[in-house]
């Protein structure tokens, strides 16, 4: 029997490992991993950076790390697992964990915390938001490359973890509006295919005005759709999350001074579907861009901007192909204008 812990990580990857990491020296953590990834950990140990220049080693004899979903047990769990395994890991967990444990889902997209929920009537399930990106840089090197503060559902549950959280940098903001916090943060994650797919760093990428513009119209569709379902947006920057696309579209001078009171970005940072592109993993395309396509297709309306760019990506995962500004903003209005066409 492994010894008990105060809080799980289940299906630590790069999101994962990071915020269990920054856990580790303020609280007993166990990182439930693949096989590959606790390899890689008890050889080089875990490695965390920051855009702010914060650095941790902890040598991997120091982890405690777990491969069998019965070694979840704890009164917190935290899943960090891609959303197409989601139900998955509902399954798995059903039968491990103990009524009344409190498990938070950190994971992109708008429905996981419903399959959890569902998968486990007897826990509390709170959805959470990661607002920050990290990329493993080399094996067992995580770095956060954007800013940001984690939030999930307030509930009491969380009063005996939320210290750790604060002495490990990464306080919690516990909100009654998670379901219009992650709708807002969805509006972000659609630049990751458009990242992916320009093959640049976050800071390049978003400095050009052309790319910018392409994730506008993917941002202006969604938000076009959640106010069809009137489903409104948490506001997640000093600017309503509805001027995002028209924030995006400035020349590249303002559009700098602004973004510097929005958010960090170091020139490290690469989306998460760059880096399960590169990887050869199937990426979240279908969590992000595939919840504005199923919403729309609810209120019997289309998003052809966004299924296109599920499609772009499926054929990256295929064959990869380093697309231009102009050829993607190109194909993005030819999207528009089929649809509008009816063809």
């Amino acid at each position: 029997m492994k010894p008990p812990v105060d809080i799980v990580v289940y299906g630590a990857g790069s999101i994962g490992c990071y915020i269990g990491g920054r856990l580790h020296l303020h609280a007993r953590v166990r990182l439930i991993v693949r096989p590959r990834m606790a390899d890689v950990l008890l050889d080089r140990g875990l490695t965390l950076t920051d855009l702010h220049g914060y650095r941790q080693h902890t040598d991997g004899h120091q982890l405690d790390l777990g491969l069998d979903p019965h070694d979840a047990h704890a009164p917190l769990v935290l899943v960090t697992v891609k959303s197409a395994d989601t139900a998955q890991v509902g399954a798995e967990l059903a039968p491990v964990l103990s009524a009344g444990t409190t498990v938070i889902s950190f994971q992109n997209g708008l429905d996981n915390a419903q399959v959890l929920r569902a998968a486990l009537p007897r826990c509390t399930v709170l959805a959470g938001m990661v607002p920050f990106n990290v990329l493993q840089r080399e094996p067992g090197v995580f770095h956060q490359g954007t800013d940001g503060q984690l939030m999930a559902d307030a509930h009491p549950a969380l009063a005996r973890a939320a210290p750790a959280f604060a002495s490990a940098g990464l306080p919690l903001d516990q909100r009654d509006d998670m379901p219009a916090v992650q709708r807002a943060k969805l509006l972000f994650n659609l630049n990751n295919a458009i990242n992916a797919l320009s093959d640049l760093p976050l800071r390049e990428e978003l400095a050009d005005r052309d790319w910018r513009r392409c994730l506008a119209l993917a941002q202006r569709e969604a938000i076009a759709i959640f106010k069809a379902a009137h489903l409104p947006l948490a506001k997640l920057t000093p600017l309503p999350s509805a001027w995002l696309p028209a924030v995006l579209s400035l020349p590249d001078a303002l559009y700098s001074r602004v973004a510097k009171r929005m958010l960090a970005i170091d020139p490290l940072a690469r989306s998460s579907t760059w880096e399960d592109l590169r990887a050869g993993r199937r990426t979240e395309v279908d969590a992000i861009h595939g919840a504005i396509v199923r919403l729309a297709q609810d209120l019997g309306r289309q998003a052809p901007v966004n299924a296109r760019i599920i499609e772009w990506v499926r054929a990256q995962e295929a064959s990869p192909r380093t697309w231009t500004a102009a050829q993607l903003r190109a194909a993005m209005d030819a999207s528009v204008s089929s649809d509008s066409s009816g063809v």
